[in-house]
């Protein structure tokens, strides 16, 4: 069909055509009458018979209206790139699986699951740097849609051109697919059902069939088994539809690192921000620990994550006090939990005070030192 769209596109600036113009110009081309008109019926319908094929005729119609590889503004990175090796990046846990996936250079669904912040999209990121692999990374929300994934159009310096999405990108460049928080989408997202089963897709606003190149593969990741949150930590989180999680060939379970390779990751992350401090990294492991552990017996709400004990050791190297770090990097957890952080870290840490005071009527702060 794409001779009869490009020869449809060739007839002056008319975009409604009817099943008999277009079956026609399919005939001409040796093209079957069947498959004209019901190719040409998939197109919005203006009138009895009358059919806007404008979606298929704008990539013919001039050669800066053909398919531009450029970004899609809803993502946060859909460029094709080789990531960099991060010197902070500790392998662990599930890192040599995810590496022996990625250097296999099978397709492979890959489902890895686990709590916030404790590395899931870095690891398969560095797994990718040192493997010398293209990588793409989608990031999935609420609003994600086909356009976002396989693409749209857009305009661009006043035409009206075909974007393609980060999803066909991959597939073109034989990349691996990260899909960032999959349980964050809606069932939009059942677009990606052919992309995870390997096979060729269609554009349907184009009606170019893209297939896979070699190497292409898709992992995704989620902090739910796609199964919705049960305890409402992860109020986002959607309930994904069964055949769709059946695409993935394993789940894998990431767990927070153990304490000795925490030490290691915090350990790289203060010669990073140059704030190298051996206790305070064991302190706040053995408190990061303390609380996840009550957080396991359903003691408390919130957990105190890898990224967040990175974070407490970034702001440590700026204002270089244990227990200002600590407050400032907790104070997005409700009053009563912030608090509780607070005091349990005042217990292990002997070189602070206490809890310090909140934001006074006069807008300043004091941390009680």
């Amino acid at each position: 069909m794409n001779q009869v769209i490009k020869k449809l596109a060739e007839m002056d600036n008319k975009v409604n055509f009817t099943v008999k113009d277009v079956v026609g110009v399919a005939v001409e081309l040796g093209v079957s009458k069947h498959t004209a008109a019901a190719h040409v019926r998939r197109f919005p319908k203006v009138s009895r018979g009358v059919y806007n094929l404008e979606a298929a005729l704008v990539p013919f119609r001039s050669a800066k209206s053909t398919v531009q590889n450029i970004g899609v503004s809803s993502v946060s990175n859909d460029e094709v790139y080789v990531p960099k090796i991060d010197d902070t990046f500790v392998a662990w846990g599930n890192s040599t699986d995810i590496s022996k996936i990625i250097k296999s250079g099978e397709f492979y669904p890959t489902f890895v699951t686990g709590l916030s912040g404790n590395g899931k999209t870095f690891m398969i990121e560095q797994a990718c740097a040192k493997a010398g692999r293209e990588y793409v990374r989608v990031q999935i929300s609420p609003e994600t849609d086909e356009d976002d994934l396989i693409g749209g159009f857009r305009l661009l310096n006043g035409e009206t051109v075909f974007q393609k999405g980060p999803v066909i990108k991959a597939m073109e460049a034989g990349a691996i697919l990260l899909i960032d928080e999959i349980d964050r989408g809606t069932n939009k997202i059942m677009a990606l059902q052919g992309v995870l089963e390997g096979k060729p897709i269609l554009i349907k606003k184009t009606g170019e069939v893209v297939k896979p190149a070699k190497g292409f593969n898709a992992i995704a990741t989620a902090n739910t088994k796609g199964k919705g949150s049960d305890d409402g930590r992860f109020t986002a989180a959607t309930i994904l539809d069964e055949a769709f999680l059946e695409r993935f060939t394993i789940t894998i379970e990431q767990k927070y690192p153990t304490p000795k390779t925490e030490k290691k990751i915090l350990m790289n992350h203060m010669e990073k921000f140059n704030s190298v401090d051996d206790e305070f990294a064991d302190l706040l492991i053995g408190w990061a620990d303390t609380i996840r552990k009550t957080y396991e017996d359903e003691g408390i709400d919130e957990v105190i994550s890898t990224r967040r004990l990175c974070h407490i050791v970034q702001t440590f190297g700026i204002f270089g006090k244990r227990d200002k770090a600590v407050q400032l990097c907790i104070n997005r957890f409700d009053d009563d939990t912030r608090d509780a952080f607070l005091d349990l870290y005042t217990k292990v840490d002997a070189t602070v005070k206490g809890v310090g005071e909140y934001p006074n009527d006069t807008g300043t702060t004091d941390y009680g030192y």
